[in-house]
């Protein structure tokens, strides 16, 4: 008999009480990305293989791409949509995220400076008025072989109105790339090519 006063606790009892909830994890990053075939895939890289998506995977993002091939800040490509175009009917409707990259220009060839900086300007200003708390990264045309002149002007066109509108813009014209990292049809990278563009970026973004 227990002594007077004296709980003695059966095993039942002592396993009821309450366990300490267990922490939540970390939400993952949620970034949105807009652009053309570099950003979606072509050939045999398929969407969830692109650069976008390695670089996702190593830095721990929840990615949601948009975009077409063939499309740019002014040229509406195949689909009949442009950069603009795509950020409203793919992305503005969703919930703001972290993060939003703007990657393209290659396909606005044939295009004057002046409309392409316009049509970056103007896609830019839309994304601040629907999430004005999210950070903005510009992408500029990516060429792994040697780009023509005018992708320079485009370029450039993109980056000043980046910076209107005090966004970071990245240039991929600025590096140096291998013919090797780049399919037979002379533009887009080969899955080796969309490996070294991840890494390009994960180290622009401050990443790894």
């Amino acid at each position: 008999m227990p002594e007077s006063g004296v709980i003695v606790a059966r095993p039942d009892q002592a396993s009821s009480a309450p366990a300490s909830p267990a922490p939540l994890p970390a939400r993952a990053p949620l970034v949105m990305i807009v652009g053309d075939s570099f950003t979606v895939g072509s050939g045999p890289v398929e969407r969830w293989n692109s650069y976008a998506a390695k670089a996702a995977r190593e830095l721990g993002w929840q990615l949601v791409t948009a975009g077409a091939a063939g499309t740019g800040f002014v040229n509406p490509g195949p689909v009949n949509r442009t950069f603009e175009r795509s950020f409203t009917e793919e992305l503005a409707w969703r919930p703001a995220p972290d993060l939003l990259i703007v990657s393209g220009g290659h396909n606005d060839r044939r295009t004057r400076a002046g409309r392409v900086n316009r049509a970056a300007k103007r896609l830019l200003e839309l994304v601040h008025a629907r999430w004005p708390h999210t950070r903005v990264v510009v992408i500029g045309p990516i060429w792994m072989t040697r780009a023509p002149r005018w992708a320079y002007r485009v370029r450039d066109a993109i980056a000043v109105a980046a910076d209107e509108e005090e966004v970071t813009f990245l240039d991929p014209l600025g590096e140096r790339w291998s013919r090797r990292l780049v399919l037979p049809d002379g533009v887009h990278p080969t899955p080796a090519g969309h490996a070294r563009l991840a890494r390009w970026l994960v180290t622009a973004l401050g990443g790894r």
